[in-house]
């Protein structure tokens, strides 16, 4: 099924068609006729298109924002909660509070990582967005990276805990 074109160009191909594939008659046919009206249809579709990534720029950094305040908040409350055990108990064996700290400086530490490098992503998106020869690529992977900063994390958790075991 063929559909009229709006722009007075003529027949368009039909929603069965591949929407990857552009008609190249119907393309030539429509630059002969009005190069104006095809370079200002086709301008618009790239910028909506820009203006589609720089959205989910954003969401992505805004998403980043969150994962990075959880790590930190989570290091930040980890070494509070053993303070205030600590002070309630009247001391406590120091190899405890030290591995706690520092499983929480970890998440602290790791969750600035990621919001330092989301940030620069972020930036990197924005500046290649503005070039008229916007292309993709393919970027190092922060999740990636993180997830394996908190495996270490937890393989390092581990053994302190198995550590504080074997010597209690």
């Amino acid at each position: 099924m063929e559909l009229r074109n709006r722009s007075g160009f003529g027949e368009v191909p039909g929603p069965q068609a591949s929407i990857s594939r552009v008609d190249e008659a119907w393309l030539d046919q429509a630059w002969r006729s009005k190069p104006s009206k095809v370079a200002k249809r086709m301008g618009i579709t790239d910028e909506l298109a820009k203006e589609r990534n720089r959205a989910a720029a954003e969401r992505t950094l805004m998403a980043w924002i969150r994962t990075s305040l959880s790590l930190i908040s989570f290091g930040f409350g980890l070494d509070k909660i053993v303070a205030a055990i600590r002070s309630s108990a009247n001391g406590g064996p120091v190899h405890a509070e030290l591995s706690v700290r520092l499983v929480a400086v970890a998440f602290v530490l790791t969750g600035i990582l990621a919001l330092l490098a989301a940030t620069q992503q972020h930036r990197r998106v924005l500046l290649r967005l503005r070039r008229s020869d916007y292309t993709y690529m393919e970027e190092p992977s922060i999740a990636l990276a993180t997830a394996v900063l908190l495996t270490l994390i937890g393989l390092v958790t581990l053994g302190l805990l198995v550590a504080g075991a074997l010597v209690a």
